[in-house]
């Protein structure tokens, strides 16, 4: 099985909301990083077959996911926006899902996909007294009971606490090597970081970049780094670090200095030494250019 998207836009009036993008996914678990209204759910609700591209095409093991119901045979998909009938019961939502794939056995697939997610004695309470995390194992196994070749999750860690995030995260982990197609999307580095192999970033609708996680992770890191500084002597501290090679640019604010790094580690290693020589005082070293949006657009112009 594979999901091939070839030159896929779409927009809405004159609102772009992906635009051009062209990747291939395989066997295995892929990350589809980017922060939020970055196009990824827009891309997987086309993947799904929910949304037609406006340019373009996808395709899930060769067949168009845009009106041709057969996909959903080998497709799970469980969507960031909860939809579930808070008056079933756990076992009943999934019996429902199995029903409507028309199983050949609906019970015992639906006994199956909630024994798969861990989900024991909750499964005969009302959904509507879950806790967020059993909402999202109770839709993961609706998405699995037909035991889907290809496996889309719209933010699946969302409300997880640390325990049920593991289970996840191991779930995933033997999906993929069982083989299934596996693309969950996620505005958090660490958690595509622990989860995938392969990485796609999204920013503003693009592909900023693709690849295993180590590459993406080299593009974060040698990106230039923004500090914010501050000593018991701000100008003497200028002064030295204005000359070294693996500095761009200081500039002395009230508040203290703002220095452009163009070698996270090589700042990250002498500033304690020269603070020490110089007899300095640190009072703060505080990255001022961490957000997600920030590494997104700087992976934009890398692209």
């Amino acid at each position: 099985m594979s999901i091939e998207v070839v030159n896929v836009s779409t927009w809405y009036g004159d609102v772009v909301a992906v635009n051009d993008v062209t990747m291939s996914l395989g066997a295995g678990v892929t990350g589809l990083l980017g922060p939020n209204g970055a196009g990824k759910t827009t891309l997987l609700h086309m993947m799904a077959g929910f949304l037609p591209p406006s340019k373009g095409e996808i395709t899930v093991s060769g067949q168009p996911a845009w009106r041709n119901p057969d996909v959903y045979r080998h497709l799970g998909l469980v969507t960031e926006k909860e939809a579930v009938h808070g008056f079933l019961t756990g076992a009943e939502f999934v019996l429902a899902s199995a029903k409507l794939h028309r199983l050949a056995d609906p019970k015992r697939a639906a006994e199956k996909a909630l024994n798969l997610v861990e989900l024991g004695d909750p499964r005969n309470r009302r959904i509507s007294t879950y806790s967020k995390g059993m909402r999202q194992r109770v839709r993961l196994a609706a998405a699995l009971v037909h035991e889907p070749s290809v496996l889309l999750l719209d933010e699946p860690f969302n409300g997880l606490d640390p325990r049920q995030r593991m289970q996840m995260m191991d779930l995933l982990h033997r999906m993929g090597d069982e083989g299934r197609v596996v693309l969950f999307s996620s505005h958090i580095l660490e958690e595509v970081e622990q989860v995938s192999g392969t990485v796609q970033v999204m920013v503003s609708g693009r592909l900023a970049a693709s690849g295993d996680f180590r590459t993406i992770r080299r593009l974060m890191t040698n990106r230039p780094h923004v500090f914010s500084v501050n000593t018991s002597d701000d100008r003497r501290l200028a002064q030295v670090l204005i000359g070294a090679p693996w500095v761009r640019g200081v500039e002395v604010e009230p508040a203290g200095l703002v220095v452009q790094a163009a070698d996270y580690g090589a700042f990250t290693r002498a500033l304690p030494g020269i603070v020490r020589r110089e007899g300095l005082r640190l009072h703060r070293l505080r990255p001022a250019d961490e957000s997600l949006e920030s590494v997104f657009s700087y992976l934009v112009g890398a692209s």
